[in-house]
């Protein structure tokens, strides 16, 4: 790992280098190891929009609801940046919808204040709850 705590695991999911993270997955690799901010390999691929990778990393046993230390978890980050492709993996593969980031805001939040239209309705045809408050109510 380097200073920041990020392995080659980390690096080539955030890069979309599928097949660096196929060798290294077949090699044993600890698919689940966070970095300093508590960022696994699936929350950097999900963030940057990998979903080829996403797939790989949950195909092997990725923990899909790991949140980091602001409590985002893969889907908050692809709900709030607009993946709609890595969204629907992630909820096709049991992500839980309804997981809030430390100010409690949830992937339907953030969706919804972006005017990520696409994603809030993959969210709401999911039963994301529409009801939530962000700690400010």
């Amino acid at each position: 790992a380097d200073k920041d705590g990020r392995t080659p695991l980390s690096w080539a999911a955030a890069n979309d280098h599928k097949a660096v993270a196929r060798l290294l997955l077949e090699n044993g690799v600890d698919l689940n190891t966070a970095d300093k901010d508590s960022r696994t390999p699936l929350s950097w691929a999900a963030a940057n929009s990998h979903e080829a990778v996403v797939r790989l990393l949950l195909e092997n046993g990725a923990d899909l609801n790991t949140a980091d230390k602001d409590g985002w978890t893969p889907l908050l980050w692809a709900a709030a940046n607009n993946h709609e492709a890595v969204a629907r993996v992630l909820i096709d593969n049991g992500a839980d919808l309804n997981t809030a980031d430390k100010d409690g805001w949830t992937p339907l939040s953030w969706a919804a204040a972006n005017d990520h239209e696409v994603v809030a309705r993959l969210l709401v045809e999911n039963s994301a709850d529409l009801n939530t408050a962000d700690k400010d109510g």
